[in-house]
């Protein structure tokens, strides 16, 4: 005769009996299917964290299997999209409904895209980090989107004075000419003396998390991504040949920013959105190459119980 499995989390009592926000598990793997927004699958290899919270202070532990193999079946049977996640979300709380009354869950993921060329013919496949955080209270499903993007900045200020040392240059050398021809410019223009001095700009990440209201079909992947490089407008690139990188040069010259004005951009061009993004915060960081530190601006939509400007998320 088969004997009777220990179920040490329901039999048992704990030591200490208190009420715990959250237990759950972390850095569980999952192949996903994405649906984007515009109605394509992506597989990607996610990593998730599901909690419960455990409000019966006598009940020693959840159970987590449970968490886990309704997490591994969603990944096996259903793309992920706003919708079906949330009806998911009430799936986990139930299997937990006789010690629990909310729960949230977190994936992380690269999400992979092939990017055309600024010129040329040419694209490349760029990843951007997504991140989905889902919290159930029993009665309402919240969802967030976020995602960090890496574009170029070139600062104002070292601009205004390379061109200062340039016009300076440009006297030294032809100080004692009483007629310039334009060739003769160009000439010196296009030579080293043309580049006397030059402005510094540096790799820099705008951290984008958005609150997606509950109409929300789909998660605006695409969306997200095109409104943030738009609004910068100096985005990292992938295949690059000589008239990209010339053309990038350009797109850098025409949009000087500090942090702030990163900041700013971001800021109006997702409130032109307020039917896709009900909410958001944002982080921009500019990784200095002056400076052994690094210029962050943080900026959020301002409304009364929304995001707050915390300096970390």
């Amino acid at each position: 005769m088969k004997s009777h499995m220990p179920d040490v989390a329901s039999d048992q009592q704990p030591q200490h009996r208190a009420p715990l926000s959250w237990v759950g598990m972390s850095s569980i793997a999952l192949p996903l299917m994405v649906q984007s927004d515009s109605g394509e699958t992506h597989q990607v290899q996610a990593k998730a964290q599901t909690y419960v919270n455990l409000m019966n202070p006598s009940v020693k532990g959840i159970h987590m299997s449970r968490l886990y193999l309704l997490l591994a079946e969603y990944a096996r049977t259903q793309p992920l999209t706003a919708t079906n996640l949330r009806t998911f979300l009430s799936h986990l709380l139930d299997s937990h409904e006789d010690i629990s009354t909310e729960t949230q869950l977190e994936i992380s993921f690269d999400y992979v895209l092939d990017r055309p060329a600024l010129k040329s013919e040419f694209s490349g496949f760029k990843d951007y980090p997504f991140r989905i955080r889902a919290h159930f209270d029993g009665q309402q499903v919240a969802l967030e989107l976020g995602v960090t993007v890496a574009y170029s900045s070139t600062c104002p200020c070292s601009a205004a004075l390379s061109r200062q040392l340039l016009q300076e240059a440009f006297r030294s050398d032809f100080a004692d000419r009483e007629q310039i021809n334009p060739e003769e410019v160009e000439h010196w223009l296009r030579s080293e003396r043309g580049s006397y001095a030059t402005p510094h700009s540096q790799r820099s990440y705008a951290q984008v998390w958005v609150a997606l209201p509950s109409s929300l079909s789909d998660f605006p992947f695409l969306n997200l991504i095109d409104i943030i490089e738009q609004a910068l407008a100096t985005p990292v690139q992938t295949a690059v040949k000589r008239e990209d990188e010339q053309e990038f040069a350009r797109l850098n010259g025409h949009n000087l920013m500090f942090c702030e004005d990163a900041a700013r951009r971001l800021t109006q061009a997702l409130n032109e959105h307020p039917d896709v993004f009900s909410d958001f915060w944002l982080r921009v960081e500019h990784l200095e190459s002056l400076h052994a530190h690094d210029a962050v601006a943080i900026s959020v939509k301002g409304i009364a119980e929304g995001y707050t400007a915390l300096l970390h998320r």
